[in-house]
Order: C-alpha cells, then sequence, then structure tokens
C-alpha cells in the first residue's frame, strides 16, 4: 500500500470512528433508557447531546486548524473524544451519560479537520480522489455505526458501544502521530482573526451557494434517515430493529459509489456532477415513497449516492478556492450541514404524523428541488458573470 493511499486509509478511518461516536446513541436508546431509568419523552436528548456539542466544535474548535499543527491537533481531538465516550461507558446518571456525550460530540469535529487536513496534504489533481475516500469514512461512520452498534450492544450491551469506540480512538490517535507528517502553521495568526476570517466567508458567493446547497442536501437526508423506521415498523412490514438496520447497508453502498466523484471534480466537472445528483436525489423519493420494500430499497441506494457525490463535489470547491483556509472554510460549510441535518430530522416526523410516509417523502423531494434551485441560480449568476 503506497504513502498515499496508506493516508487515506488513516483518515478514513479516522471520520468513521469519530462520527460514530455522535450516531452510536440512536440505536440503542431503548436499551440506555431502561437501564438508567430515562423516560421515552427524555430519549431525544441523548441523541441530541452529541449534536449539540458537535455544532458548538464547528464554530469553536475547527479554525483552530488553521493555527496550529494539524497532526498534533487532530491526535488531541481523538482522545478528548475518547474521554467522552469512556464517560458514556461508565455513566450511571443521565447527566453523566450527556456530560460524556456532549464532550464526544464537540471533539467528534476532528472530522473537519480530518478532511481539511487531508484536502492540504493532496496535489490539486488528486484533491477530488483523496476527498472521494475520506468523506467516504464520515458516511461509513454514520451509517455502519447503526449496524455495528446494534449488533454489539445485543452481544454485550450498550456500553460495550462505547468502551469500542474509546479504544479506537486512543487507536487511532497514535497512528495519527506515527503515520503523518508534521504540519507547521504559519505564525502571526491570531484565534480572532481566524474567527474574523470564518465570518467573511459568509460574503463569499460561492460559500453561500455551496452552503446553502448541503443545507437542504442533508435536510433531504435526514429527511429519510430520521423517520425511516416509522413506516418500517408499522403495518405491512412491522420489521424489527434489526431487520431495519439492515437498509444502513444499502445507504452505504450508495454512498461509497458515490467516491467516484472525486475522479469527476478533479477534471474540472464538480458543478455538473452536483446538477445531475440533485435530479437523482429529488427522484430517489419517486421510488422511497412506494409501498415496496424493493423501490424503498433501490430508493436509498440511490438517495445516498447523491448526497455523497454533492457532498465530495461541494468539499471540492472549496478547498480549491481557500487552500490557505481549508480548516476553516471546511468548518463554516459543515454547520450548514449540521442545521440542515437537524431540520430534516425534525421535519419528517412531523410531516410522518400528518401525512404518513407519503408526506415525508413529498418533504424530502421539497428539500432536493430547494438544493437544485439554489444550484441552478448559482450556474446562472456565474455564467451571467463570465459573459
Amino acid at each position: 500500500m503506497g504513502r498515499t493511499t496508506g493516508r487515506r486509509t488513516v483518515f478514513a478511518a479516522v471520520c468513521a470512528v469519530a462520527v460514530a461516536s455522535i450516531y452510536a446513541a440512536q440505536p440503542v436508546l431503548a436499551e440506555i433508557g431502561t437501564d438508567l431509568g430515562v423516560p421515552g419523552a427524555g430519549l431525544g436528548w441523548i441523541v441530541a447531546a452529541g449534536q449539540l456539542g458537535y455544532l458548538a466544535g464547528l464554530a469553536a474548535l475547527v479554525p483552530l486548524g488553521d493555527l496550529v499543527d494539524r497532526r498534533k491537533l487532530i491526535a488531541v481531538h481523538l482522545l478528548l473524544t475518547a474521554v467522552g465516550a469512556a464517560l458514556a461507558a461508565v455513566a450511571t446518571q443521565t447527566w453523566l451519560l450527556l456530560t460524556g456525550l456532549v464532550l464526544a460530540g464537540l471533539f467528534a469535529v476532528v472530522v473537519q479537520t480530518t478532511v481539511a487536513y487531508a484536502a492540504a496534504l493532496s496535489t490539486p489533481e488528486e484533491r477530488g480522489r483523496t476527498l472521494g475516500v475520506v468523506t467516504s469514512g464520515v458516511v461509513i461512520g454514520i451509517l455502519g455505526a447503526r449496524v455495528a452498534a446494534g449488533a454489539l450492544a445485543e452481544l454485550r450491551g450498550w456500553r460495550s458501544v462505547y468502551v469500542a469506540l474509546a479504544v479506537l480512538l486512543v487507536t487511532l490517535a497514535g497512528l495519527v502521530l506515527k503515520t503523518m507528517p508534521p504540519d507547521p502553521r504559519p505564525e502571526g495568526t491570531t484565534y480572532r482573526q481566524v474567527l474574523n476570517s470564518l465570518g467573511g466567508l459568509f460574503r463569499k458567493p460561492l460559500f453561500l451557494s455551496r452552503g446553502l446547497i448541503a443545507f437542504f442536501l442533508f435536510a433531504s437526508f435526514g429527511a429519510l434517515w430520521s423517520g425511516l423506521s416509522l413506516p418500517l415498523a408499522e403495518e405491512p412490514w412491522n420489521l424489527g430493529t434489526a431487520q431495519i438496520g439492515l437498509f444502513g447497508l444499502v445507504g452505504l453502498a450508495g454512498a461509497l459509489g458515490a467516491a467516484r466523484a472525486g475522479h469527476w471534480a478533479d477534471r474540472g466537472r464538480a458543478s455538473l456532477v452536483t446538477g445531475g445528483a440533485l435530479v437523482l436525489l429529488a427522484v430517489s423519493w419517486l421510488a422511497i415513497g412506494q409501498p415496496s420494500l424493493w423501490l424503498l430499497g433501490l430508493g436509498v441506494l440511490v438517495l445516498d449516492f447523491a448526497v455523497q457525490a454533492v457532498h465530495v463535489s461541494n468539499q471540492h470547491l472549496l478547498t480549491a478556492a481557500h487552500p490557505d483556509r481549508t480548516s476553516s472554510v471546511i468548518g463554516g460549510y459543515m454547520i450548514f450541514y449540521s442545521l440542515g441535518s437537524a431540520l430534516g430530522a425534525a421535519a419528517t416526523t412531523a410531516a410522518f404524523a400528518g401525512a404518513g410516509w407519503a408526506g415525508s417523502a413529498v418533504l424530502g423531494a421539497a428539500f432536493a428541488g430547494c438544493a437544485f434551485a439554489v444550484w441552478a441560480t448559482a450556474r446562472r449568476r456565474t455564467r451571467t458573470r463570465a459573459q
């Protein structure tokens, strides 16, 4: 395995394990609630704790990558994420569990520092390919965590999930220090200047348009994955949690297939890939909304392919446009991702309660349509300026 391939693999593993620390609670919520005496109405806070910590970290911690050695920063953040996972594993009271999950979520933004570092280490000709591989690790963590955590919890209980995460995080911290090159940063830049620079990005047309595309993109993604278990657990399917978890494997296959989008981006086709993938995203909801498990599976496959293709293309364009501050631009971009995911998760349950799964499908397709409208408007403005 060559040096470049080895680095990509390590970076992808870091992303997968770190992001899994946020999503691992979802398949074991009921078991956690029973063990700690958390009422059903309060279980949502267990998932929200990690998300809130993550959102705070995007704004406060990711910009540090433009100030300090990212190799050391990644290692430290992995260790602190492990501390959060360990606290969750030994928690006997709800407040301690929530503290551990907030801490893990806060430092799980190591994912964005890792993506930025991977982009900075890549040549311009291979940046898209690298981003495709590394962000595939994120998708593996998001979707694979549901399957792995459910299986491990069934064998050893829910606490074993966080013990395993802590061990993996510590191991990866050592691996990063051993295998990655030093990353000296320019002197003279202050944290306040970096934060001001992050705020200035929101006035850049490319950053704003790609951020809005990500907002609606992940609202559509959240509408699927936060609501999918609702119809599958009811008539006519009545699927169990293990069977529902298998749909995560279908989505994973689709997302990994989109790693090819990085090659297309390297060839200057990132904008076209975005538009085509957003059309696929909208069309996927036609299959997802049908009363057929086969069509649902096909729709999930296409949706996750489309989401990952757009996500890789977005990050490729942004890191190429701002090579001197990749950490800040990725952190700012991911704020749109987090807000969109939260909107999709909240809206899909309301749509399902009011209009069933068909209502959730219409909602997901509408989010896809909004993302396409942003892309088309930005593309038209770019062509107008070029004339």
